[in-house]
C-alpha cells in the first residue's frame, strides 16, 4: 500500500493571528482550515469500505472507484479528503481496524506532524568541474571567490560547492581528484572567514572531501547518494552539520539505465522516510 499527501497548505495560523483570534483558538481553527488530499494506492477493498464510513462520520470523505462497495476488486486506489482535525480523529479510529488501516493510521499521524516551512532559503551553486548540469555554475578558484562574494551581496542564504558532476553519464572522479578541485576554494573560504557571512554546503559523498569542507567552516552536507555511506552521517553529526538526503537510482553512470518507479512521488517519499530513520539510529 502506498500513501501520498497531495495537500495544498495555506498559512492558516498567520491569517488567524492577523484577525486577532484568541491564542487558544488559533490551533483549533487552523486544524479545521488546513485541507489534506491524500492519495492511497492498493488499499484492501475491505479497508476502503471501512475508511469511507469512518471518513463520513467525522465530516471528511473518501473517493473510491465504482464497485468498491461490492468488493469488485481485492484492492483499490482512493483519495481521502480531510482537514487536519479530521485526520486526527481518523488516525485514532483506524488504529483499531483491520485490512491495513493500522498502517494507514500511522501514516496519517506522520502527515499531521509535518510542519510547513516558514522561511525560504536561497542557494547559490558553485561547481569546480567542467561537466556539471548548468555551464554557468562552473568556476575555477579565482572566479569562484568573486562569484561567492557576488552571491552573498545578492542575498544568498546558502552557497553549495561541488567538484563532481551528477549529470547522467558524468565521468567518475576519485576522492583525491575531487578534493584537489575544491581545495583552493575551501581554503579561501576558511582564510577569509566567508562562512561567517553565509552558510556553505559541500556537495559530496566522499568522507575525505566532506571532512575537509567541515574543517573549513561548512555547515551543510549535500549528499546525492542519500548518505549511503554511514561515515558521512557520522561526520555530519560530529560537526553538528545539517545533512541533506538526496535520492538517486544507481549512480550518475547508471541512473538512466532502465530507471523504474511504481509511483515516483510515493517511492521517493518512502525512500526519504526510511533513510531518515536509518540515519537517526546512527546518531
Amino acid at each position: 500500500m502506498q500513501i501520498e499527501n497531495l495537500s495544498n497548505h495555506i498559512d492558516a495560523r498567520k491569517y488567524l493571528k492577523e484577525l486577532g483570534v484568541d491564542s487558544g483558538g488559533v490551533n483549533i481553527l487552523a486544524s479545521k482550515m488546513t485541507s489534506h488530499i491524500i492519495y492511497i494506492r492498493d488499499l484492501h477493498v475491505g479497508g476502503a469500505n471501512i475508511l469511507k464510513q469512518d471518513a463520513l462520520s467525522v465530516g471528511a470523505d473518501l473517493a473510491v472507484p465504482k464497485g468498491t462497495v461490492i468488493a469488485a476488486t481485492p484492492t483499490v486506489n482512493c483519495i481521502l479528503i480531510a482537514t487536519t482535525q479530521q485526520l486526527k480523529y481518523l488516525s485514532k479510529k483506524e488504529l483499531a481496524q483491520p485490512f491495513g488501516l493500522k498502517v494507514l493510521a500511522k501514516k496519517l499521524e506522520d502527515f499531521i506532524k509535518i510542519k510547513k516551512t516558514k522561511t525560504i532559503e536561497v542557494m547559490g551553486v558553485i561547481n569546480a568541474n567542467d561537466d556539471s548540469f548548468f555551464s554557468s555554475s562552473r568556476f575555477v578558484n579565482s572566479d569562484a571567490v568573486s562569484a561567492i562574494e557576488k552571491m552573498i551581496e545578492d542575498g544568498a542564504d546558502i552557497i553549495d560547492i561541488g567538484g563532481v558532476s551528477s549529470a547522467p553519464d558524468a565521468r567518475h572522479v576519485d576522492a583525491r581528484e575531487e578534493l584537489q578541485r575544491v581545495k583552493p576554494i575551501l581554503e579561501t573560504i576558511k582564510e577569509q572567514k566567508l562562512y561567517e557571512k553565509v552558510d556553505f554546503s559541500i556537495d559530496s559523498y566522499e568522507p575525505l572531501v566532506v571532512e575537509y569542507a567541515l574543517n573549513s567552516g561548512f555547515k551543510i552536507v549535500n549528499d546525492i547518494t542519500g548518505l549511503a555511506n554511514d561515515e558521512i552521517c557520522k561526520l555530519s553529526a560530529s560537526y553538528n552539520a545539517r545533512a541533506i538526503i538526496m535520492h538517486m537510482q544507481g549512480t550518475p553512470q547508471t541512473m538512466q539505465v532502465a530507471p523504474k518507479y511504481e509511483n515516483i512521488l510515493s517511492d521517493v517519499y518512502d525512500f526519504l522516510g526510511k533513510e531518515s530513520k536509518r540515519l537517526r539510529a546512527l546518531e
